[in-house]
């Protein structure tokens, strides 16, 4: 699925660190389907930073959503398990983080509908009357990705011939190698991996340790893990 990210600039590495709180499902990178949505945030964001905006564009793997490895929850329209959701992710006085998934896909909350979920929040407004106020709202639609092991489920179109697929296959060898040295499930040698700053460094292409045999990159990575 073709899925695009408006913003002031162009997106070369994603960094869920600089993604901020708050938000419909939580801190993450969002995406949509619908290139119109991005186009407009695109032109938003680059008035705010005097720029003219750019809508990146991914690859996403829609097989993220049966991937038993991620935790993933997806919403098909406006309704009251969504309202909740985003009123309990939008609650400034909620704990961050508010939920452990790791992919979240549903319709978004607009300008319109925050201020309703402000106003839901402070009890200005009846759940029953904001869910009837929901059944005209204009389709629209976002993923966020939650966690850096969601990420490897997109990829700039740019790069279709990318080096997603060689850090798969060595992902694979360090998980595995993880597992035995550190007596771990796969659950937690992927986690370990994933999270790791190391694998930051790995994702990005201009580092050229992709190139590296696993052998070394793994040696690479014990360092990191041992400093901890």
């Amino acid at each position: 699925m073709k899925v695009y990210h408006g913003s002031y600039a162009k997106i070369d590495i994603i960094d869920l660190e600089k993604c901020e709180i708050g938000k419909d499902f939580g801190r993450g990178f969002y995406v949509t389907k619908i290139r119109e949505q991005a186009e407009f945030w695109a032109e938003r964001k680059g008035f705010s930073h005097k720029t003219t905006g750019f809508v990146t564009e991914f690859d996403f793997n829609e097989n993220a959503f049966q991937y038993f490895r991620l935790k993933v929850l997806q919403f098909d329209s406006y309704h009251e398990g969504w309202l909740d959701f985003v009123a309990m992710n939008r609650n400034p006085k909620a704990e961050q983080p508010t939920h452990d998934y790791d992919i979240v896909e549903g319709p978004v909350a607009d300008d319109k509908i925050a201020t309703r979920i402000s106003d839901y929040l402070s009890g200005k407004l009846l759940k029953r009357d904001f869910l009837d106020e929901l059944k005209f709202v204009r389709e629209t639609h976002q993923i966020c990705f939650c966690t850096a092991r969601s990420l490897q489920m997109l990829d700039h179109v740019e790069n279709s011939k990318d080096i997603s697929s060689e850090i798969a296959k060595i992902g694979e060898s360090l998980v595995a190698k993880l597992m035995i040295d550190n007596e771990m499930d796969e659950l937690q040698a992927t986690d370990l991996f994933y999270n790791s700053k190391f694998f930051s460094r790995l994702a990005d292409e201009n580092t050229k340790l992709y190139k590296k045999s696993w052998q070394e990159i793994y040696e690479m990575l014990k360092r990191e893990i041992t400093a901890l």
